[in-house]
C-alpha cells in the first residue's frame, strides 16, 4: 500500500544456535494521527516484513519496535548488529534517538550516526554545511514567527516547507508561492499544522533528480540517477514533487509514469550530480547509504535540496520507492540491496 502507518511488529526472540550473526530490525511505532500525512515517513507493515524476510536469508532476525520499550528490548536481545529503519518518535532529532541508544549500549547498527541524522533532518543545518563547503544549494531562510518575514531576503518564486520533515510532508502544490500573501498563508500553515519553523527556499525551475548512494569511503558508489519527470504531472499543477504527487496522485491503480531511471542526461551533468552527491555524503559524514534530492537552476547547475540518510525502501516496484528503484537499475534485487547496506556496516565495524 502507498500510505499508512506501520502496525506494531514483534516476533519471539530467536537464538543463534548455528553460529550465524543475529540482526535486529527496528521500525517505528504508531502514534495518534493528527494530520493526513502523519505517517508518511513511517514504514508500512509490508515494508517491515519484507526487510525481515530478506535479512533472514543470511541472519537470525529479531523484530524490535522502536517505541519507548526499545531500550529494554535491546538490552534483552543483545543483537550483534541492528538494521536501523527507525524514524523515531517525536521532536526534530527523532531520527537520532535509536542510534543514540545503540551507541550508549555499544551495539553496532546500519546507517549514519545520531549527529548526521539530526543535521540532515534539520534542512537548514544541512544546507548551512553544504554552503560552507561550496556545494550548491538554493538560498533559504528559516522563519520561526511571522515577524521573521519582515527580514526575508529569499526572492520570489520561493517554496515553503516544514523545517524538520521528510517524505514530502507539508510540501503541497500550494507551497510554491509568487506573492507576499501566498507566502504568509503558507508560512502560517506550516507554523500552525506542524508546530515547527518554516524553511523558505528559492524555488528552482529546472529538472529534478534523486540519487541513491551506498557504501563508505572510497568504496561509496552512486546508483543510476533517477529523474523526476515533472512534465508528467497532472495539467495545471506546479512543477513540484509534492506530497500530492508522491502519495496521492501517483497510485498503484492510477500510476503516473514520472520516473526515468537511469536519467536521460549527458555525461557532464551526470558527473556533476554524482560529484556533488559524493562530496555531500563525505562532508555530512553519512554512512552506508543515503538518498539525495537535487534540482537544476537556470544555469543547469545541480543544487542539493536535501539529504535523507534514512531512505524509504518500499518493496513493491509499483510504489516507485526511489532507493530500491535505483538499486534495481544497478542490478540489485531488493534483498541484495538490503544485504549490501548491512554488509557495508559490518565491514565498517570490522565484524566480517
Amino acid at each position: 500500500m502507498k500510505n499508512g502507518s506501520a502496525d506494531e511488529v514483534s516476533n519471539p526472540e530467536q537464538r543463534d544456535a548455528d553460529g550465524e550473526s543475529s540482526t535486529a530490525v527496528l521500525s517505528r511505532t504508531k502514534l495518534q494521527e493528527t494530520r493526513p500525512d502523519t505517517y508518511a515517513e513511517w514504514d508500512t507493515e509490508d515494508t517491515v516484513l519484507a526487510v525481515k524476510a530478506a535479512l533472514e536469508e543470511r541472519h537470525i532476525v529479531t523484530m524490535i519496535e522502536a517505541d519507548d520499550e526499545a531500550p529494554q528490548r535491546l538490552l534483552q536481545v543483545q543483537p550483534d548488529i541492528v538494521f536501523n529503519i527507525a524514524e523515531g518518535l517525536r521532536g526534530p532529532s527523532r531520527e537520532a534517538q535509536i542510534p543514540a541508544v545503540l551507541e550508549m549500549f555499544g551495539i553496532p547498527y546500519t546507517g549514519s550516526d545520531p549527529v548526521t541524522l539530526a543535521l540532515c533532518l534539520d534542512k537548514s543545518r544541512a544546507k548551512e554545511i553544504l554552503s560552507f563547503h561550496g556545494i550548491p544549494t538554493p538560498a533559504f531562510q528559516v522563519i520561526s514567527t511571522l515577524d521573521d518575514l519582515l527580514s526575508l531576503s529569499v526572492p520570489f518564486p520561493c517554496i515553503v516547507k516544514p523545517l524538520h520533515e521528510g517524505s514530502s510532508k507539508g510540501i503541497l502544490n500550494s507551497s510554491v508561492v509568487d506573492t507576499r500573501n501566498q507566502l504568509e498563508d503558507q508560512v502560517k500553515r506550516v507554523l500552525t499544522d506542524y508546530d515547527e519553523p518554516a524553511l523558505v527556499e528559492r524555488f528552482l525551475h529546472g529538472r529534478e533528480f534523486t540519487v541513491a548512494l551506498l557504501g563508505n569511503g572510497s568504496s561509496a558508489k552512486v546508483f543510476p540517477i533517477i529523474e523526476i519527470r515533472l512534465d508528467k504531472l497532472p495539467e495545471g499543477v506546479k512543477p513540484l514533487y509534492s506530497y500530492e504527487a508522491k502519495w496521492m496522485w501517483d497510485q498503484i491503480d492510477h500510476p503516473i509514469e514520472m520516473y526515468d531511471c537511469p536519467a536521460a542526461i549527458g555525461s557532464a551533468l551526470e558527473n556533476q550530480i554524482k560529484g556533488a552527491c559524493l562530496r555531500a555524503f563525505e562532508i555530512l559524514r553519512c554512512r552506508d547509504w543515503c538518498r539525495m534530492d537535487l534540482r537544476l537552476d537556470e544555469h543547469e547547475t545541480p543544487h542539493i535540496i536535501e539529504l535523507n540518510p534514512l531512505p524509504g525502501i518500499l518493496p513493491d516496484p509499483d510504489d516507485h520507492s526511489s532507493f530500491p528503484m535505483a538499486a534495481r537499475a544497478a542490478g540489485l534485487s531488493y534483498g541484495a540491496m538490503l544485504h549490501a547496506v548491512l554488509d557495508a556496516a559490518i565491514l565498517r565495524y570490522g565484524l566480517a
